[in-house]
């Protein structure tokens, strides 16, 4: 299968239907995800496991300065690309059944974010990484200051560019010199096999490698990077909220496995302790804030900071438990967000608009449906035994174990304070009594049609964790034992 009708068909769709008349715009672009959703499924069926990267495009796009339009996928972005189509077709679908301003436009804007992202996931040349990986950013931008709530939207998706460009100029100025460095006087390449066949001194990894971190920690955020996290999360429209935060972070923690940890080990294992640090920071963090808002989405929010604090824990364990752990937490995370999101929406459709757990109650009494799925989803976020959640955190904490025994003791009250916040959020909506003015009713046929496959999978994983496990883990030991090799 060639790659770049992966990456391209959902800006493709989106054009053609904002082109045509009426309501062809959502048309097109849900027809557009939708086989973008059932090429990334024929991609994994056509998988071969431990075979190394396929599907390799490679033609030489700028030959001046050593850029290529290369495209690959192996079992360290397999899964990414599955997660990140499978999302946006459950969120065109989503934003297909609203009534937009524009909506040409916004489903454009949808489909060309899309591609953005499967084309940094599929990425092999670290040129090409960064222009997807600052391409991902535009769409948001525009869906927010156009489509956003409130009226002070722009000023928060303002200061969200903002932490994101600082971050995105700062990795540009450190692939330039990654390329420049290891061509040591030579034509330029940027492509991630060269790369790596060509290490940088130790004293350049360590400050390139701080660049890139900068920029991935802006972008999952995890703290003190988070500071465009509240005013970015209550401004944008939930669609756009659901796929952002369950796809675009999940790009952040695959650039620290495919870049920093192959290309930069010893800045891996040089700033290990800092690493860990910024991830234990933000467990406790983004778990003591969900804990005490009563905004849903920001509930959502500062779980999200919590839960990629665990997994930036696994990628730096740099331990192969913990990458893996990593990995598989990466998709869990990014199941479990979205469809969270779709509910908090529909539990304020049912509390006249309010995002707020104490203007919701008691909605599961003419909704059991509604309940159970949101309980499934619940009982996933606070890794309960018997979910892939479960298996994600146990692999990365033994990881964390393995590697700093003190941070992961530390760590263990992440996995407490999670249960505190998510069953929270879940007995304040959807038990005690009607909250004045509330309609207890239960979801749509179509809410299911959105709600009931990611469920399904979430169950599934749960079920058969060794389904993403197996497909991956030769990639990320790789990726692991590449910064454990400068340890020994």
């Amino acid at each position: 299968m060639h790659l770049s009708l992966l990456i391209w068909l959902p800006a493709a769709a989106a054009l053609f239907g904002a082109l045509l008349p009426g309501r062809a715009a959502r048309a097109g672009a849900v027809s557009g995800s939708l086989v973008t959703l059932g090429l990334s499924i024929a991609v994994l069926v056509q998988f071969k496991t431990g075979g190394g990267l396929q599907f390799i495009t490679d033609e030489t796009w700028i030959s001046e300065l050593g850029i290529h339009y290369k495209l690959g996928v192996d079992g360290l972005n397999l899964f990414f690309i599955l997660l990140a189509t499978l999302l946006f077709a459950a969120t065109m679908v989503w934003a297909a059944l609203q009534t937009w301003e524009r909506e040409s436009t916004f489903f454009l804007w949808l489909g060309i974010a899309e591609s953005a992202v499967i084309g940094a996931l599929t990425a092999q040349d670290l040129a090409l990484f960064v222009a997807f990986f600052d391409l991902m950013l535009i769409p948001f931008y525009f869906l927010t200051g156009q489509w956003g709530i409130g009226p002070n939207r722009v000023a928060g998706v303002t200061k969200l560019v903002i932490y994101t460009l600082v971050g995105s100029l700062l990795m540009l100025a450190a692939a330039v010199a990654t390329a420049v460095l290891a061509a040591n006087g030579d034509h330029l390449n940027f492509t991630f096999s060269f790369l790596a066949d060509h290490r940088l001194a130790n004293g350049s990894q360590n400050w390139i490698f701080l660049f890139f971190a900068a920029a991935f920690l802006v972008k999952m955020p995890l703290f003190p990077l988070h500071g465009w996290m509240p005013d970015g999360y209550r401004a944008m429209p939930m669609p756009v909220l659901a796929v952002f935060s369950g796809v675009l972070s999940k790009v952040a923690a695959y650039g620290f496995l495919r870049i920093a940890l192959p290309l930069f080990p010893h800045g891996s294992v040089h700033y290990q302790e800092l690493m860990l640090l910024i991830a234990l920071a933000s467990i406790l963090y983004g778990s003591a804030m969900a804990f005490t808002t009563t905004n849903a989405r920001l509930i959502l929010g500062y779980s999200s900071v919590a839960q990629m604090g665990f997994i930036v824990l696994g990628i730096f364990a740099l331990r192969a438990q913990g990458a893996q752990g990593a990995v598989l937490q990466s998709v869990n995370h990014g199941l479990v967000v979205a469809p969270a999101f779709f509910i908090v929406a529909l539990l304020a459709a049912r509390a006249g608009g309010s995002e707020d757990v104490r203007d919701m109650g008691g909605l599961a009494f003419r909704a059991p449906v509604l309940a159970s799925l949101f309980l499934i989803v619940a009982l996933a976020t606070l890794a309960m035994p018997g979910s892939s959640n479960f298996v994600g955190e146990f692999l990365i904490l033994l990881g964390v174990f393995n590697s700093k025994i003190v941070i992961a003791i530390v760590a263990f009250t992440g996995v407490a304070l999670a249960s505190v916040y998510t069953l929270r959020l879940f007995i304040r909506a959807m038990h005690n009594r009607v909250a004045p003015g509330d309609e207890s009713r239960e979801m749509t046929l179509a809410d299911g049609v959105i709600l009931v496959p990611l469920v399904a999978v979430i169950l599934f994983l749960a079920v058969y964790p060794q389904f993403v496990l197996k497909r991956t883990s030769r990639e990320t030991t790789s990726a692991a034992q590449a910064a454990a090799a400068v340890v020994r």
